[in-house]
């Protein structure tokens, strides 16, 4: 990770516990529409939303499954895709997974997660990269907070964590209420009622659900 996306996530966000998993502590953003406007505008327009700034009520209601199970990843290799503030993979690594390694698009979420895990006390492999197209690598079990936001999104991750379950890799995901979440495709695990920024859902309490993607046939398609 770099210095100056270090440098940004410390001026930006500030270290506080996570509203529905209070065990972990995130850099989170007060304000979201400014630091929107920020990083779209002081970096690039291409730049991914500061998702790395805030704990979305997908991530935080898996973040508290695992917590509560930790068998789930206890002394496993874990993926967390698209880790955003990396608090499903602090919440992994806190509950005894073997290793963990958080996969994100945006430098400045891969720095977040580095500063987050160490706030954590605990070891989180943060990379910076696309790997939706394609494996798991030797992941055991794959985990992915609120990534179902859009039907392009959805389909390539779909794609992947379906080759990762029929590699054996038990795929779980929180998901609260997104439009292109497949739930025919998932067994739902748990449902909470996860406190969230209003500014950025609308409201202040989300409904969200960990679902477990089935598996399904080997040809069937993805």
């Amino acid at each position: 990770m770099s210095e100056l996306s270090s440098t940004f996530v410390r001026l930006h966000a500030r270290l506080a516990p996570v509203a529905f998993v209070p065990e972990v502590r995130l850099h989170q953003a007060d304000e979201p529409i400014g630091l929107w406007e920020l990083t779209e505008g002081e970096f690039s327009s291409d730049r991914p939303p500061p998702f790395w700034a805030f704990a979305w009520a997908g991530g935080q209601a898996l973040a508290r499954y695992v917590t509560d199970h930790p068998e789930l990843v206890a002394g496993r290799r874990v993926l967390d895709l698209a880790s955003g503030s990396g608090l499903v993979a602090i919440a992994a690594a806190r509950a005894g997974a073997a290793s963990v390694r958080a996969v994100e698009v945006d430098e400045l979420a891969v720095a977040a997660v580095a500063l987050n895990a160490e706030a954590n006390g605990v070891r989180v492999d943060a990379e910076f990269g696309d790997i939706l197209d394609g494996d798991a690598g030797d992941a055991e079990v794959v985990l992915a907070g609120d990534v179902f936001y859009s039907e392009a999104m959805a389909r390539r991750v779909l794609r992947f964590l379906l080759r990762a379950t029929r590699a054996g890799a038990p795929a779980l995901v929180g998901d609260p209420g997104r439009a292109f979440l497949p739930r025919d495709r998932f067994d739902e695990l748990a449902a909470y009622d996860v406190p969230v920024p209003e500014a950025l859902e609308s409201v202040r309490v989300k409904r969200t659900t960990v679902w477990q993607l089935r598996a399904g046939l080997p040809g069937a398609a993805g």
